[in-house]
């Protein structure tokens, strides 16, 4: 108090006699005082004699000299022992905001890096704090301690550099994001989404299934445990494929399985008839997605999803094309995704040389085809149908050709479809003719030409077809074939080719664009004899 009432009297003068009583409330010894004076503090005095007063200006210019010192005091930390003791937590804190300082630096840096390698591989994200992309395999080992085999697996089989969206899903899927991802066909998605997979979960284990893969047809279905067999090579993972006999059989607590591969349909029919578990599923992924999402597969799917009950599982979408409606039920069912799109939504890659071409009608149709294949036959071909009625009609036809030809479709056994698959990869067969059902997915190495001998129903279909060429960097070919019933239905298929780089007559792009209408004619038979003749037959 007595402190106190020094500070509030400093600098100012006072009436004594005026207000001796209330004066001494605040100084009621004379001991006080002297105190006040010791310290140094201003007060007002009576002038006695010269002598007092030239001591009580020495005092003056004493305190003068002083109170600057002791004003600026509270803000000199180097001034008391008391500001003294604050210098090492300040100094810290200085550090702290340099180092903090330096962090953002190397952040900005890192963004700034991303950022141009996104630009370079043609690279488009959306989502929050998106992971940066993979510069080269060695950062699997760098950044996410990724074992020596796998490594090893991918130099043997080889894969030296990672395609664009292989760098920025393997990332994402490793960071624990999800992710749905759409890149041209023959980009590497397989590989993109198995990678990640075998470098979290832990081979032989006894927990259950860890991961599960969704493809939309047997073949492909087939091709991804080959694909990942082939990764795991020297690792005791256990892959399994869902057959038909598998999802009847049940007694799937007894089979050991780390990896499980299936259509929607096999595995609906394990989960609701079978009591396959799959509540312990780290990872789900839905290859060919927008084939997935289709009317009859979506039940099903939504079976599977209830059925990967596991609260930190993550989920991936993969798809050549991704329409609007897909990404919307993607996002339904997925938390925090990242966005992932390789070059231009929906477009087919730019190594695949796309030609079309005016056929007339159904007749001349056969007949360009008979023509090219004795010009110049440069297997493998692949040529693709409508139906499996007129893939059985073409291939009777090309059989009296001399051509190594080969025919899939639906009507075959599982054992007949996986034979002409393998006979066209072998090089037995030099063209293969098929329908829709192994243009989604199936990686043929080395296709030089796909052959559209029926006009698609779809510029995704288009995509999807002419996918099976120009894969993992290889040049390839692409031919369609069209007829007057198929002029209104060109522009579809004229964009896509445009956004891919391939020059297009300008009379077709001022067609009126046919938007959310398939295009499945009815069409005449495969025959070049008069239809007399083909009835009679």
């Amino acid at each position: 108090m007595e402190k106190g009432s020094t500070l509030l009297f400093a600098g100012t003068r006072f009436n004594r006699k005026r207000f001796a009583s209330i004066f001494e409330r605040f100084h009621p010894k004379e001991e006080a005082v002297t105190q006040e004076e010791e310290q140094g503090e201003p007060r007002e005095v009576e002038p006695q004699s010269f002598k007092n007063s030239e001591k009580k200006s020495k005092k003056k210019r004493k305190r003068s000299g002083t109170a600057p010192a002791e004003v600026v005091e509270g803000f000199n930390v180097f001034k008391t022992s008391e500001a003294s003791s604050l210098t090492p937590s300040l100094t810290d804190d200085l550090k702290q905001e340099g180092s903090s300082s330096s962090q953002r630096k190397e952040d900005v840096k890192q963004i700034e890096q991303a950022a141009l390698l996104r630009k370079k591989y043609g690279i488009h994200i959306s989502g929050y704090n998106v992971p940066q992309p993979l510069e080269n395999f060695s950062d699997l080992s760098s950044r996410f301690r990724c074992k020596p085999y796998l490594l090893e697996n991918l130099s043997q089989l080889g894969f030296k550099e990672p395609t664009p969206i292989q760098r920025q899903a393997i990332a994402v899927i490793l960071s624990g994001r999800e992710c749905f991802a759409c890149a041209p066909t023959g980009s590497g998605k397989t590989l993109a989404f198995l990678c990640p997979i075998l470098m979290k979960i832990k081979p032989g284990s006894k927990d259950g299934i860890k991961a599960v893969v969704l493809c939309p047809t047997r073949e492909l279905a087939a091709q991804t445990v080959r694909e990942c067999k082939k990764l795991t090579r020297g690792r005791k993972f256990k892959i399994k494929l869902m057959t038909k006999e598998l999802s009847r059989s049940g007694g799937f607590t007894k089979i050991p399985c780390d990896i499980l591969v299936s259509t929607p349909l096999r595995l609906d029919f394990a989960i609701n008839k079978r009591k396959l578990d799959l509540s312990r599923v780290e990872y789900l992924v839905l290859d060919e997605s927008d084939k997935l999402f289709e009317l009859g597969f979506v039940e099903q799917i939504d079976s599977v999803v209830k059925a990967c009950s596991n609260p930190s599982i993550i989920r991936s979408l993969f798809s050549a094309t991704l329409p609007d409606t897909v990404e919307e039920l993607a996002r339904s069912i997925m938390h925090d995704a990242v966005r992932v799109i390789v070059g231009k939504k929906n477009s087919a890659s730019q190594l695949i040389k796309q030609k079309l071409v005016f056929a007339g009608s159904e007749k001349g149709k056969l007949l360009a085809l008979r023509q090219s294949f004795a010009e110049s036959l440069n297997p493998p071909v692949l040529i693709f149908v409508q139906s499996k009625e007129r893939a059985k009609e073409l291939y009777k036809e090309l059989a009296f050709d001399d051509i190594k030809a080969d025919v899939i479709h639906a009507d075959l056994t599982q054992q007949q479809r996986e034979d002409a698959v393998d006979n066209f990869r072998a090089g037995k067969t030099w063209v293969l003719i098929a329908t829709d059902v192994i243009s989604r997915g199936m990686d043929f190495k080395g296709v030089n030409c796909v052959i559209n001998y029926d006009f698609p129903e779809s510029a995704t279909a288009y995509i999807h077809r002419i996918g099976r060429s120009g894969r993992a960097g290889r040049p390839g070919e692409a031919i369609t074939l069209y007829t007057e019933e198929d002029k209104p239905f060109l522009r579809n298929i004229a964009n896509v080719m445009v956004a891919s780089g391939c020059e297009v007559p300008s009379w077709i792009l001022e067609l009126p664009k046919l938007r959310h209408k398939k295009h499945r004619v009815k069409r005449d038979n495969i025959s070049t004899l008069p239809e007399d003749n083909a009835a009679e037959e």
